[in-house]
């Protein structure tokens, strides 16, 4: 038997599994035949500073582009979303970018230079 409590939001959760000889076997098969995650290999520094001056020259270029729009060319420039979202954070905050309330997501213009 096995029992799990916590939460899941707001909401208590009190669970009982009834595991048999076999479900046991199988389970600790599982285990031991599931490949062990790896851990991220660090990007390198040179490749984070390339990207953050390609992401500047994008929107550079543009002139002003909507958030979603921006988004969408920084996951194509970095590859996948979260170095993407970590590019439009980091132009949200830059200097050189000036955010603005669009009518459905914010507008991103470049003022630097």
């Amino acid at each position: 038997m096995l029992r799990i409590r916590g939460t899941v939001g707001d909401l208590p959760v009190d669970l009982t599994l009834e595991l048999d000889d076999g479900d046991w076997a199988r389970l600790g098969a599982q285990l031991q035949t599931a490949p062990t995650p790896s851990a991220p290999t660090p990007t390198p520094v040179k490749q984070n500073e390339d990207l953050w001056q390609h992401a500047q020259d994008l929107l550079r270029k543009a002139g002003q582009l909507n958030g979603l729009e921006l988004l969408d060319q920084l996951e194509g420039l970095a590859g996948d979303a979260g170095a993407g979202k970590r590019l439009l954070v980091r132009l949200r905050h830059s200097a050189k970018v000036k955010v603005s309330s669009g009518a459905d997501t914010p507008l991103y213009s470049w003022i630097g230079d």
